[in-house]
């Protein structure tokens, strides 16, 4: 206790000057306007400064609470997105069944209708995914069309995607033929333009001339006799003189292809059974001595 009287007795002159000051401005910011108006301002942006250093402070620390509530907030808006692109999927391939136009070697099969939600044009061997599978019907081994000409055919088949084989990969041939003309040759994309493929062995005698539309043969159990394929644009060289070589200009446009149609019948079915049975029969009487 002494230690304080003593303290305060040796600055006593220091806490009079200081409660002077006090008296003295108090009586000078209360009694004159300016003075009373510059106090004002001031303090009124020491005490903002001080609430702004508090409110960035705390928000500092609220920021993972924050964070965490943006990144819930961000899902539920995904998963709302996602369910306008599916409604929208299933609008587009209505609209597309509704107003569909068909050739008339089309017309006995019925379809499947489906999305194309991924493709691939540039690449040496193309394939494009869509978004039916195996519970809407999708086999493998099934022709697929668009509203202009031969797209694919189906190649592995999940649960609710399948993928395709492209017409732009050299492993798919399709015997196709001039339209109007009997003989027949093998379709196959070169690997260069995306809008052009060539139909090869095609017998000297046919008759064709640039602009005839090349169709499907008929010879195969995913596409009927006469679906349009191309457009005949000229020819190329071949070493043997027994066979053209056609260039061909596609009809299907690949890098615009969004919703496409996949064949559906019982009479493709029924031709595959009979072509299976056929093999097997010819493997075992090659097995037999």
């Amino acid at each position: 206790m002494r230690s304080l009287i003593d303290f305060l007795f040796k600055h006593s002159t220091w806490f009079v000057f200081t409660f002077f000051v006090i008296i003295s401005c108090i009586y000078l910011f209360d009694k004159n306007p300016y003075q009373h108006h510059v106090y004002m301002t001031s303090a009124g942006k020491f005490t903002a400064g001080i609430y702004d250093l508090s409110h960035n402070i705390t928000s500092y620390f609220n920021l993972r609470e924050t964070n965490e509530e943006l990144q819930a907030q961000n899902a539920r808006l995904e998963e709302e997105l996602f369910g306008l692109k599916s409604q929208l999927q299933i609008y587009q391939e209505k609209y597309y069944s509704d107003t569909m136009t068909t050739v008339e070697q089309l017309r006995p099969y019925s379809f499947i209708i489906a999305s194309v939600i991924n493709n691939s044009i540039s690449r040496p061997y193309n394939y494009i995914t869509i978004n039916k599978g195996s519970r809407d019907g999708i086999r493998p081994e099934m022709g697929v069309v668009d509203q202009n000409g031969i797209v694919g055919v189906v190649n592995i088949v999940g649960d609710r995607y399948s993928r395709l084989i492209s017409l732009l990969n050299p492993n798919f041939r399709l015997s196709c033929k001039v339209k109007g003309n009997e003989a027949f040759g093998s379709l196959v994309w070169d690997g260069k333009d995306p809008q052009i493929a060539l139909l090869e062995e095609l017998p000297r005698h046919t008759v064709y001339t640039n602009g005839d539309t090349i169709v499907t043969s008929g010879y195969s159990a995913m596409f009927p006799e006469g679906v349009p394929v191309g457009i005949v644009e000229g020819s190329e060289k071949t070493i043997d003189d027994n066979f053209y070589t056609l260039r061909i200009r596609l009809l299907t446009d690949f890098s615009r292809l969004s919703t496409v149609r996949v064949i559906s019948s019982d009479i493709s079915e029924a031709i595959k059974q009979v072509e299976s049975d056929e093999n097997n029969q010819e493997t075992q009487s090659k097995k037999k001595p």
